[in-house]
């Protein structure tokens, strides 16, 4: 079939390959060092009190930084700096970067201190029924006092990444996060071995090495934002209207995100009522499901973030629909074999990953029954991130924020229906679902906001990827019945053979692309060529 001139993959495309593929190599080193990190606590916490009430307390200040840096104050501040840096001159932009950084650090310093005072109710809220084992609540209470300055550290770092992603700088930005685990790792390792030498606990030690993590994640970028021409100016003007633009276009967002918010503390309860350690195992498992997400969902959105920007504020909406075509069918081709390759491999994934140490083989089994109902949710976790940006370029907010609140409403039904016959799965499940739901309720929108989107393009592409998913998932299962002695075998013997499934299952699933005749697959494979050709 030929494809339509209109969704005709584009140099766009190709440039917003490029740039997620950059992310995508920062992001991968940076997800290699969250395994890492986890890892860590898996085999010196295992699942269960001190990893239980560290994941908690992580979690507050957490639920900040989506509100403040990486979700609403993210995507606000590109928008509107890539609106200045077009239109304004680089005098203008910068006043306004400085001024955001300054409000910002003021504002969420505050915040800061509030959420710190009052760590005690917080936690109550969070996790009640962590006050049924003794002394849990307060090592909860004091974790979070420890890391909540953590928030402060990220909401600068998303400012300054936004100024850099503006300005083509993609690499350092999504490296950064990179340092965070380094310093969580390095620095909580070493005050986790002293703390208890002066009647602290371990734990606490690795509270303060997040915290020290964030703080490097910040400071990494500087020099980067240097050498693009930025230099502070200490002034906090409330009437600059393009701080004043960035607040309003916040102001949905936030209200869209604290959905999100809802369903992680609504999730949060149910699972601190479950089994002791299945707050960990839902960690654990969600930590994982996270990697793909990063690797292509949030690196897609990244680089077409400022191009749908530059489109929207030139008016050139038969580019912008373009753009964002492409996008989702590159996302559906990454994360619907991804999800496969997550719920056939799950356990041998996590027996590689967790299982030593406190980590045993009853929390793999665990984790990975959670993993693989998170796994069923990635196609819409990773879509989601590339079409709300698409929300923000065209300046309707509101409808990520109504998508938002169904998601909850749908999680919290789908809970309370299965909670006591799945227990930690049905929570797993239920987040997939609201998900789901969500992504729903956003295709149809944008069909209607951007005037139709080329429906039989995007179902031959999704019956494509769909048939070459298969394929793989048919030759991974039937390799699986062949190594099951080695996955279940010496540790060497078993990262031998879960790499080989995962290459063999990778090598086939992109054969099968290149000969169903994906257009976005072709393209890339012919630029590959090509660059090798010159090469």
């Amino acid at each position: 079939m030929s494809t339509p001139p209109s969704v005709t993959p584009s140099g766009s495309t190709g440039r917003i390959a490029r740039s997620a593929g950059a992310v995508s190599i920062a992001v991968m080193c940076s997800r290699v060092l969250g395994l890492i990190r986890e890892q860590v606590f898996a085999g010196f916490f295992g699942a269960g009190y001190a990893y239980d009430a560290f994941v908690v307390a992580f979690r507050i200040p957490n639920l900040l930084r989506d509100l403040f840096a990486e979700g609403a104050l993210s995507a606000a501040f590109i928008t509107v700096f890539s609106q200045y840096d077009a239109k304004r001159g680089p005098e203008a932009t910068w006043q306004l970067a400085s001024n955001v950084l300054i409000f910002f650090a003021i504002l969420i310093s505050l915040l800061t201190l509030i959420g710190m005072y009052m760590a005690g109710p917080i936690v109550n809220l969070l996790a009640p029924d962590f006050s049924l084992v003794p002394g849990k609540t307060e090592l909860t209470v004091q974790l979070t006092r420890i890391m909540f300055p953590f928030l402060l550290f990220v909401s600068l770092a998303a400012v300054v990444m936004g100024m850099l992603n503006a300005k083509g700088r993609f690499f350092i930005p999504a490296l950064s996060s990179s340092f965070f685990n380094l310093g969580s790792i390095v620095g909580g390792l070493t005050l986790a071995w002293l703390f208890p030498r002066f009647g602290q606990p371990a734990i606490a030690g690795m509270a303060w090495g997040t915290l020290l993590g964030g703080a490097l994640q910040l400071m990494v970028q500087l020099p980067a934002l240097r050498n693009i021409g930025f230099r502070l100016r200490v002034h906090c003007n409330l009437a600059d209207p393009g701080l004043q633009r960035i607040l309003l276009l916040m102001l949905p967002a936030i209200i869209g995100l604290s959905a999100t918010q809802i369903n992680i503390f609504v999730n949060t309860n149910f699972a601190a009522s479950c089994a002791e350690g299945s707050v960990s195992w839902l960690n654990y498992a969600f930590r994982l499901v996270q990697l793909p997400i990063g690797l292509f969902g949030v690196a897609l959105s990244i680089a077409i973030m400022p191009i749908l920007a530059k489109q929207a504020a030139e008016k050139d909406m038969a580019s912008l629909k373009q753009t964002f075509t492409s996008s989702l069918i590159l996302v559906f081709a990454l994360a619907i074999p991804a999800t496969a390759g997550l719920i056939l491999l799950a356990e041998p994934i996590i027996r590689i990953i967790f299982e030593r140490g406190a980590f045993t083989a009853f929390d793999t089994l665990q984790t990975a029954s959670a993993l693989s109902w998170y796994a069923c949710g990635l196609f819409a976790y990773s879509a989601i991130k590339v079409m709300v940006p698409v929300f923000y370029a065209v300046g309707t907010t509101r409808f990520p924020v109504i998508g938002s609140f169904l998601g909850v409403a749908a999680n919290i039904i789908i809970i309370i229906l299965v909670i006591d016959l799945m227990q930690h799965r049905g929570i797993a499940m239920a987040t997939s679902l609201a998900m789901s739901c969500n992504f729903l309720f956003l295709a149809i929108i944008l069909h209607w906001k951007l005037a139709g989107l080329p429906l039989k393009y995007l179902l031959t592409g999704l019956m494509k990827i769909l048939t070459a998913a298969a394929l793989m998932s048919v030759a991974i299962w039937a390799l699986v019945q062949v190594l099951a002695g080695w996955l279940t075998g010496p540790t060497l013997l078993q990262v031998f053979g879960l790499g080989l499934l995962i290459t063999v299952g990778g090598g086939l699933y992109v054969v099968a692309l290149q000969l169903l005749r994906l257009p976005e697959c072709t393209l890339l494979t012919d630029k590959l060529v090509q660059r090798l050709r010159r090469s």
